[in-house]
């Protein structure tokens, strides 16, 4: 195989975040498991939050994190700036700063030494402008290829942003459109056009760095990144973990409209259907369009953040977000739960 003839994609059965274990499946497998006590953990996986973090001292915190995929996109270099991309993702979710990083790769052995090269190289450079360096890591053969970054990141141990911590009264802000994992769908069967492919790129190539540097200047009381378990999850897992109900104006999110067509034509990716399967019991769908629901729905691949941010500080900060993220959207408020549903769609 050269270089030429490698399409990465048609390597792999699952693309990007699209290969991510199912929320519910990922709590049976964690469930029993036991987490031993330390002062210091301040953030652990019994969580269910984007890192976990570690006061060293009253000054610093550690925030770590791992994320790796199977290829997102055909060409080596732009799979490894999105798989670091999304990676560093979750350190900006928790309002931390990216320092160090270790690859992780698996490799095909027939996969040509560019190839491997250029994905390398898309993942330093995107480390590099996040301020991290790229320090090490591990490789082995496979023969599906994936590549990721294991990630540490700084935090002030009093600025720890989790997903647990949203108010009743808080506006929901979100920094990137819906839409990526329909899109990547339909790309493997050669459906979505090259224009649409690049803006595509563009979104999953683009830091939460702004959003983060934004956001910590105000009064945010949760955020997390949108990813693998789409809107949906992730939204959810903050509604109950922070014993809220959120509630989410559908028309002011921005879905890519090429993905909404395709959604409307059936053509979804599988980890949809998990999301749906992991959080529509907790969703009050209401009267909103299923395709749309689908969307909400849909594995994003680094995705945006969705920041919980105090009412009289929402304003300011989405004016701030509207000239630094690919899509500021306000989408919904959290109130105080009533039973039932926690999510409410409108």
């Amino acid at each position: 195989m050269t270089e030429k003839e490698v399409r990465l994609t048609k390597l792999a059965n699952c693309a990007g975040c699209g290969a991510k274990v199912g929320a519910g499946v990922l709590a049976k497998l964690l469930d029993g498991l036991k987490v031993h006590s330390d002062p210091n953990l301040l953030v652990g996986f019994d969580k269910s939050d984007d890192a976990s973090v570690y006061r060293v001292s009253d000054d610093l915190a550690l925030v770590q994190t791992v994320d790796f995929f199977p290829p997102i996109a055909d060409d080596p270099y732009t799979f490894g700036a999105i798989a670091a991309t999304n990676a560093l993702s979750d350190v900006y979710a928790m309002g931390g700063e990216p320092k160090l990083a270790l690859n992780i790769m698996a490799v095909p052995s027939d996969l040509p030494k560019e190839a491997v090269h250029q994905i390398l190289r898309g993942g330093y450079e995107k480390a590099y402008e996040a301020g991290a360096i790229i320090t090490g890591g591990h490789s082995i053969l496979d023969k599906e290829p994936k590549y990721g970054l294991a990630v540490t990141g700084f935090v002030h141990p009093d600025r720890v942003l989790t997903n647990s911590g949203a108010k009743e009264g808080d506006v929901l802000l979100l920094t990137k459109p819906l839409g990526i994992g329909i899109l990547t769908t339909a790309a493997k069967a050669d459906l979505v056009s090259e224009e649409t492919m690049e803006y595509a790129v563009g979104l999953m190539t683009t830091l939460n760095k702004n959003a983060r540097d934004a956001m910590v200047k105000y009064r945010v009381h949760a955020c997390t990144d949108v990813t693998g378990f789409a809107l949906l999850g992730h939204a959810c897992e903050m509604a109950q973990g922070s014993s809220v109900e959120i509630h989410i104006n559908v028309e002011s999110i921005d879905l890519i409209p090429d993905a909404l067509e395709f959604a409307r034509s059936g053509i979804l990716p599988e980890g949809m259907y998990r999301n749906r399967s992991f959080a529509e019991a907790y969703v009050d769908p209401g009267d909103i369009e299923l395709a749309k629901q689908d969307m909400l729905y849909d594995p994003q691949t680094s995705g945006g953040l969705l920041i919980a941010v105090h009412p009289d500080d929402a304003d300011v900060l989405l004016e701030e977000l509207k000239t630094s993220v690919p899509s500021a959207q306000r989408i919904g408020t959290v109130k105080q739960y009533s039973g039932g549903a926690h999510i409410y769609l409108h």
